[in-house]
């Protein structure tokens, strides 16, 4: 599992972006041998590459700067525009007979909290692959400074992810940070102030994962093995029998699944209502039928309940009010607890006092446990009652399953990120078509207000570009 933090850390430094080519060559040459050994990807493919081939020919011949705004429903999204970038597009681009300068890759923006969890090695390969940190809790000058300058002005287009973290859904998006649009506002006026006439664009891509055979069975070992550690008995009929419809198979999964889901939720109820002193009302655990729409409401009214009174109980800790919506709250609390364990106020923590320093440990630890109920949170900010049985596929059933999975995880104290891998899948990314930037500054530039409509236009029409692509 994790390392609980329990002592005070130094502040957490500003990582630069500091590309290395020839860490970039190898880690483009060995990233065959990481979706093998890391991930269940087995198969990537991409639709539209010939237009992400012409923009960066128009990049390189200083007509354009563009930022690829790419979904986030997995940690593996990484590796697909890696892939996309270091064998795909060349590939086009080789078939098309178009010339492109190498390196084909792209400054990206990450969470500053990755190399946290991530170690030292992802906080030594970030910077040199040419990645540029930033904090997503708080107004962070030097990361959105540096960002800025690396959209106008490198030898490389940008890319980010706008939902900001994953949310373990194919076919659900997280609403959009508007950081993207005014990242491309300001390229707009970075160029014009310095008199150059390259156009602006924001490409949006999709990412999906679909498992190349339905994994069925691993499912059915995995409802199990949450069943057993949720203290749930395999009720009598839930197993198939012999010549029993597929559908019908799928439902009492349905069942199986929605079942455990409602007994951890009652189990999450009562404890904060017995321990924090959440009054949280609770619905029977016995469901008329579970397969409506007004059980799956029912269940998603009392999840949202939950998460809000979770978030509650670590904003009280830190003497804050709930602000925005749960992605929000959860970035906000993330930083908060941040600032209690890496202290900006305390330049080495050697030079403390025994009992300074003993003080000092006590906050970071307290700080580090406080977050536990946003980090339940955050796993659950795209989850709905409804998700799986508005289309029962395996994909959906396995997404929510691992979800839970991760939930169940993070209350034994075990660690989120080794989760079980159910079968293998195959990547379907898209390129959609570049939404122009500058084609919008006139109506940007106006007055604060305008600008503002401006950024939640511009970040309306790309989410709904995202979402146009999902199959």
């Amino acid at each position: 599992m994790p390392h609980p933090i329990t002592e005070v850390q130094p502040p957490l430094e500003f990582l630069p972006p500091a590309l290395n080519p020839l860490v970039l060559r190898g880690a483009q040459l060995i990233l065959p041998a990481i979706l093998r050994s890391r991930t269940t990807i087995t198969q990537i493919e991409a639709n539209n590459v010939e237009t992400l081939v012409d923009l960066y020919q128009q990049f390189q011949t200083g007509k354009i700067r563009f930022l690829m705004a790419f979904r986030h429903p997995s940690a593996d999204d990484p590796f697909c525009m890696l892939h996309l970038l270091s064998r795909l597009v060349p590939q086009v681009a080789k078939q098309k007979q178009i010339s492109l300068t190498p390196p084909i890759h792209a400054h990206f923006i990450y969470d500053r909290g990755i190399p946290i969890w991530a170690g030292k090695i992802v906080e030594w390969l970030y910077p040199r692959l040419g990645g540029t940190p930033i904090y997503r809790g708080k107004l962070d000058r030097i990361g959105l400074r540096t960002a800025r300058d690396l959209f106008a002005n490198s030898t490389l287009p940008m890319a980010a992810a706008p939902e900001g973290a994953t949310n373990g859904h194919n076919e659900i998006i997280s609403p959009l940070e508007p950081g993207i649009a005014q990242l491309g506002f300001w390229c707009v006026e970075d160029l014009l102030n310095a008199g150059r006439t390259e156009k602006v664009f924001i490409v949006p891509i999709g990412i999906q994962y679909r498992y190349i055979e339905e994994p069925w069975e691993p499912l059915k070992k995995l409802l199990n093995e949450l069943e057993e550690n949720s203290g749930l008995h395999l009720e009598q009929g839930s197993q198939q029998t012999p010549g029993e419809p597929l559908d019908q198979t799928h439902q009492a999964l349905y069942r199986r699944l929605f079942r455990l889901a409602e007994h951890l939720l009652s189990l999450m109820e009562n404890f904060y209502t017995e321990f924090y002193h959440k009054p949280l009302g609770k619905i029977g655990e016995a469901q008329a039928e579970i397969l409506t729409p007004s059980a799956n409401q029912e269940f998603t009214s009392r999840l949202q309940a939950l998460l809000n009174a979770a978030l509650q109980v670590a904003e009280e800790s830190f003497n804050i009010h709930p602000k925005g919506n749960l992605i929000d709250r959860c970035r906000r609390l993330e930083q908060i607890g941040w600032d209690y364990i890496y202290r900006e106020d305390i330049k080495n923590v050697d030079t403390l006092s025994p009992v300074e320093r003993g003080l000092a440990d006590r906050m970071a630890a307290e700080a580090n446990l406080r977050m536990w109920h946003m980090r339940l949170v955050e796993s659950f900010v795209a989850v709905t009652g409804a998700y799986v049985l508005e289309k029962l596929t395996a994909d959906r059933f396995a997404e929510t399953s691992l979800l839970m999975w991760d939930m169940i995880t993070r209350i034994k104290g075990g660690n989120p990120f080794t989760r079980p891998k159910l079968g293998k899948q195959w990547a379907q990314m898209t390129i959609g078509q570049p939404i122009s930037v500058s084609d919008r500054w006139d109506s940007y530039q106006t007055n604060r207000r305008s600008a503002k409509q401006a950024i939640t236009g511009l970040t309306q029409d790309l989410q709904t570009a995202l979402q146009s692509m999902i199959t």
